[in-house]
């Protein structure tokens, strides 16, 4: 029962750190057009950080694992704002126009975005048939018990 337990904390640790991916990239394709925010200046793209950590559950479990052969979860370990020069259009009659005409808009590519939510669509959905795959075999398995 235990393999089939770590199997759904993986899963589900991938399912969240998606969700999250998602989150992140839904905000920067709302705020595309964003020339002004509270911390001043447009709105700056984000980008979720994954790392995986170890699966196991004590020390002593991290020493006897064989480092090639260790399983791992997936956490967010942090959302990195893109610190990059925004994109300058030239629009005079915008109301962040600068007094050369210029509009400092959020330098974020739609079709990258929009990428970016693909994968993250289909890595959540990998982990949605991993997770009902593991559920199925500890359903088999209390099946073939009876």
């Amino acid at each position: 029962m235990g393999d089939i337990l770590t199997g759904m904390r993986i899963s589900s640790s991938g399912m969240a750190a998606q969700r999250t991916r998602m989150n992140t990239i839904s905000s920067n394709i709302a705020n595309i057009n964003t020339t002004r925010t509270p911390e001043g200046g447009p709105y700056r793209r984000k980008d979720v950080v994954l790392e995986p950590i170890p699966e196991a559950k004590s020390f002593g479990d991290i020493l006897m694992s064989q480092p090639d052969r260790s399983l791992q979860r997936v956490q967010v370990t942090d959302i990195h704002v893109d610190r990059s020069a925004p994109r300058m259009k030239y629009d005079p009659d915008h109301p962040d126009a600068n007094p050369n005409g210029y509009v400092a808009y959020p330098n974020i590519n739609l079709m990258e975005e929009m990428a970016n939510m693909i994968q993250a669509t289909r890595a959540y959905e990998a982990n949605v048939s991993a997770m009902n795959a593991t559920k199925d075999m500890a359903l088999t398995a209390l099946e073939i018990g009876q």
